[in-house]
């Protein structure tokens, strides 16, 4: 092995220009392409004598020939923005028309810069970022995005709405990244800067709703990662919350405003602040039933059962939940109605109705079976054999209570056979 080889040494990328013919040799081979453009036309004329950089368009890769292109093109700022980009992409070279693409759009807007047009600058940092759409030039769309508000910053001649476009677009960077603080901040600056202003997109859209869309998606992205069981901080949760709530007011959208009515009354369920709760839910009932949206009234009807049952008003939480159970069959709803079947068993359980719980923690059963769900099922069998257990157990004391040898008879019986007729016989026996 030659000593240049083991000491790792390699041809400069660019020619030394305080010797500049130091580096040049001869090329050992040249191109058969080469070759014929040094041969002679047909007129019989000789063509050009190709010069050391077109043999290098040849040999040399293509990042290599387009820098040294932009740079004797005088395109300065574009080869330092181009270079830097190339040190983070090393499958640059298998992507030709990517490489073409940025030096084509980055040395017009070079030239819009030096001639003052920033809104120029802004379309072409804006059209190379939209160009970068596969999953894994994300980085690269990032980038032109910022280089688009970095621009707009400095355009002046219409009245920020460039401007105002570059947060969106960075905050819908920022929330592909999940990196929802960020987008919070550039959301609510284009919120800012569309109040007041009748700018709309290209589906005639006004920018200004578009401002209160976003930000409420990302309020409530916030808030849910901050009811997450490692973070249960429901006090800052219901800040964002409310604010969601209110941009889905501003925006005027009733299924956005009903889920932020929604996930609210959930909140305020968690705290103890039933009543707070219900306000909110009565707004998301309010909401679904004039959507005509079944599911969600369901869903309605048995979170406000649920505020009921904690204020202690059983009777209204069991006449919500029928509601819930019955809008769940005709819509054929199973686990809405499993779960509606398992709170109604449960309220009256705790009413001491045993054998009314037995009845419908025995549907919940049923259900539960037909869904093949393991963990319902599970779930199901320990409902159903508490509410047969409870049932037999509260007939059984009152037996024991009459005292009676016929009573004393009918336990010893039954401590035999262990039937499930037991508390019906008992309980037909101390009517008597």
């Amino acid at each position: 092995m030659s000593s240049a080889v083991a000491s790792g040494s390699r041809t400069p990328l660019f020619p030394d220009i305080y010797s500049p013919h130091k580096h040049r040799k001869t090329p050992k081979f040249i191109p058969k392409e080469i070759i014929e453009l040094n041969s002679v036309c047909p007129d019989g004329e000789k063509s050009p004598v190709l010069t050391e950089y077109d043999i290098a368009q040849f040999r040399k890769p293509l990042r290599q020939n387009i820098c040294i292109g932009l740079l004797c093109a005088g395109f300065h700022r574009s080869f330092a923005q181009l270079f830097a980009l190339l040190q983070r992409w090393d499958a640059a070279d298998e992507h030709a028309h990517k490489l073409e693409m940025l030096q084509h759009i980055l040395t017009r807007a070079e030239t819009a810069e030096r001639a003052g047009q920033y809104g120029e600058v802004y379309d072409n940092y804006l059209r190379l970022a939209r160009f970068f759409t596969e999953p894994e030039d994300g980085w690269l769309k990032h980038h032109f995005f910022q280089l688009a508000l970095h621009s707009a910053r400095k355009f002046k001649m219409d009245s920020g709405k460039k401007e105002a476009e570059a947060n969106l677009h960075m905050g819908e960077v920022y929330l592909e990244k999940g990196q929802l603080e960020l987008a919070q901040e550039h959301y609510e600056e284009f919120y800012h800067m569309t109040l007041g202003r009748a700018w709309q997109d290209t589906s005639g859209r006004t920018q200004h709703l578009r401002s209160c869309e976003e930000l409420g998606k990302v309020y409530t992205l916030l808030a849910e990662r901050l009811l997450q069981p490692s973070n249960q901080d429901y006090a800052l949760a219901i800040k964002l919350l409310t604010k969601a709530y209110e941009m889905a007011k501003e925006a005027g959208d009733l299924e956005r405003k009903g889920d932020a009515a929604y996930r609210l009354g959930l909140a305020y369920q968690h705290i103890g602040d039933h009543a707070t709760a219900k306000q909110f839910l009565s707004v998301y009932m309010e909401i679904s039933t004039e959507l005509k949206d079944m599911d969600n009234l369901g869903r309605a009807y048995g979170a406000i059962a649920k505020s009921l049952e904690n204020e202690g008003k059983q009777t209204e939480a069991i006449q919500y939940l029928e509601k819930f159970a019955e809008i769940s069959i005709s819509n054929k709803r199973d686990r809405n109605l499993e779960n509606a079947y398992r709170c109604l068993g449960s309220i009256l359980n705790s009413k001491r109705q045993y054998d009314e719980s037995r009845v419908y923690f025995e549907r919940a059963y049923e259900i539960a079976c037909n869904m093949a769900s393991v963990p319902g099922l599970q779930k199901a069998q320990v409902y159903v054999g508490t509410a047969r257990a409870l049932s037999i157990l509260q007939v059984y004391n009152k037996h024991i209570e009459t005292c009676g040898r016929q009573s004393i008879q009918k336990i010893i019986k039954w401590k035999e056979r262990r039937e499930n007729s037991f508390s019906e016989t008992i309980e037909q026996d101390v009517k008597k």
